[in-house]
């Protein structure tokens, strides 16, 4: 659906599709043409599913957009995570298989809002398209193929919207608030994504855990060079004299979504916070809450296990770089897997932070301060 998609936004050319049109088809696998727009590893080429994650851009009448096309499968949950966390938006694709029906699409519908409100969404707010990603039904424009289908319509406080395309649904997507007056932090990966801040050559960062101090020197996105990256941007950035061994990836209330048995203190998953995949302790389940009051039920709870939230307190295994969710709500939220699938999510609601020492101040930073 991506490939497709960026295909008809012109992000890329036809004679591209026509030739791996052509090599799909001699693969006797047509469909895969469009997904290697996006899909470059030789894994992904052969068996035609997302493992790593991929950019491209497009632009609509209302938004320049990044597009972040990341896996879904748990085979490569890791980077499912790390390039979800980078979006300020996503859209859930599921699959429906041929033919295509309204049967088939309002079973969907039924299951999609169950999730979703599961997960803390109201299924009201959320557009559910009918598209085909083959054939590129109601991407853009209406198509007859899906006569049945008669548009989707969305209802929230800051106001409703209807229409029958994706593309509309897109543009009817509210633009999170990103405020410029808070201290630079990002998540470091192969691409950046900036939370609440802003980024412009000549800035000194400091990077973390390993307290690193330098100075950027340019800055990019989508290898165009910029003079500044505002919040909501996928930038890349160049700094001097910081060796690769020097920059890694980057109290919590709980709720459990998935677990076959209990969980108890001690217990150790994988904790993922934007790029930032550590194992985590949990030291003390402080209290069980009501999953959607918030109001305590239970002080020290024995255990807990599916569909119940809690306030527990949480020790990495290494130094990791997070907030609160109320001072910044990108690092303040995680996800927390274990046997192969997401069991829980969360925000932080208050962290004990390590003292900062005299770090490491690179020579780039100490000449151009001496320069001034």
């Amino acid at each position: 659906m991506t490939g497709h998609w960026m295909y008809k936004c012109d992000g890329i050319d036809k004679r591209t599709i026509e030739k791996f049109k052509k090599e799909a088809a001699e693969m006797t696998k047509g469909s895969f043409r469009y997904a290697w727009v996006l899909d470059k590893l030789k894994a992904e080429c052969g068996c035609g599913i997302t493992i790593d994650i991929s950019l491209w851009k497009f632009e609509t009448s209302k938004y320049y957009v990044t597009i972040t096309d990341a896996p879904g499968h748990r085979d490569s949950i890791k980077n499912l995570i790390t390039g979800t966390s980078q979006a300020d938006c996503a859209v859930l694709i599921v699959a429906a298989s041929p033919p295509y029906s309204q049967k088939r699409y309002k079973e969907i519908v039924k299951e999609v809002s169950t999730y979703i409100k599961k997960i803390g969404y109201n299924p009201d707010t959320v557009a559910i398209v009918s598209i085909s990603g083959g054939n590129g039904d109601n991407m853009l424009e209406l198509s007859a193929n899906m006569s049945w289908f008669k548009g989707w319509k969305i209802t929230r406080k800051d106001g409703n919207a209807n229409g029958t395309t994706l593309l509309e649904a897109l543009d009817c997507i509210l633009s999170p608030c990103c405020p410029t007056d808070k201290p630079l932090c990002l998540s470091l990966q192969e691409v950046y994504k900036i939370g609440d801040w802003v980024l412009q050559p000549g800035v000194v960062v400091t990077l973390a855990p390993v307290n690193v101090t330098t100075e950027v020197k340019s800055g990019e996105m989508h290898q165009e060079t910029l003079s500044e990256a505002l919040p909501g941007g996928h930038v890349g950035f160049n700094i001097r004299n910081v060796s690769v061994k020097d920059v890694r990836h980057g109290n919590v209330a709980v709720i459990i979504l998935d677990h076959p048995g209990q969980i108890s203190a001690g217990y150790a998953p994988v904790l993922d916070c934007q790029t930032a995949h550590i194992a985590c302790k949990f030291s003390e389940l402080k209290e069980k809450t009501g999953h959607h009051s918030g109001k305590k039920l239970e002080d020290s709870p024995k255990f807990l296990k599916s569909d119940d939230a809690a306030i527990i307190d949480m020790v990495p295994d290494k130094p990791m770089c997070v907030e609160s969710f109320f001072d910044s709500p990108p690092l303040g939220c995680f996800a927390v897997r274990d046997i192969r699938q997401t069991i829980a999510v969360g925000v932080i609601k208050a962290v004990d932070k390590k003292a900062a020492g005299a770090g490491k101040v690179t020579k780039s930073l100490q000449n151009a301060q001496k320069a001034k």
